[in-house]
C-alpha cells in the first residue's frame, strides 16, 4: 500500500490556515496527521488501519473528528479556493445498492393485499394441511 504525503506545494497553501496555540499535550506534526487523514480518506481504510507512518491512528482520528466539528475543513477549503490554489467542486457518491427484480414488482406486476384488519376477520385463504394438525395436538 503506497503512503500519501502532501507535496511541498499543497503544504505551502495550508499551513497558514492552521490552529496554532492549541492547549495540551506536544503536538504530533500536522503535516504528518493531515497526509494520514488523506490516505484514510483516499484508501478508504477504517481509522484505526491507517499505518503507523502518520503517527498515532487515534491521534489522526481525533484531529479529523476535532476539527470537523469546529468547521476547520469548510474554512480550509474556502480559504484555498481563494487563494486559487484549488478549486471548489461537488462530487456526488457513485455507490449503488442492487436490488432484486422483484423488490418493486418487477416480476410479476403489482399485486394488491388484503389488510390486515380484513385478514383477521376473513375467511382463511389455505388451509392446514391434516398431517400438520395432528402432529400439532401431540
Amino acid at each position: 500500500m503506497a503512503l500519501y504525503w502532501l507535496p511541498d506545494e499543497a503544504w505551502a497553501a495550508i499551513e497558514p490556515h492552521l490552529p496554532t496555540n492549541q492547549p495540551g499535550a506536544r503536538r504530533v506534526d500536522d503535516r504528518r496527521v493531515i497526509s494520514g487523514i488523506l490516505h484514510v480518506l483516499k484508501v478508504g481504510c477504517r481509522w484505526c488501519d491507517c499505518p503507523v507512518e502518520y503517527g498515532p491512528s487515534t491521534t489522526v482520528y481525533n484531529r479529523f473528528n476535532r476539527w470537523s466539528r469546529r468547521g476547520f475543513w469548510l474554512k480550509l477549503l474556502d480559504a484555498l479556493v481563494e487563494a486559487g490554489a484549488v478549486t471548489k467542486s461537488t462530487a456526488i457518491d457513485s455507490t449503488y445498492i442492487k436490488a432484486q427484480r422483484a423488490a418493486f414488482g418487477g416480476k410479476g406486476g403489482v399485486q394488491s393485499r388484503r389488510s390486515a384488519a380484513r385478514a383477521v376477520g376473513g375467511r382463511p385463504r389455505s388451509t392446514r394441511s391434516p398431517t400438520l394438525s395432528a402432529a400439532l395436538m401431540r
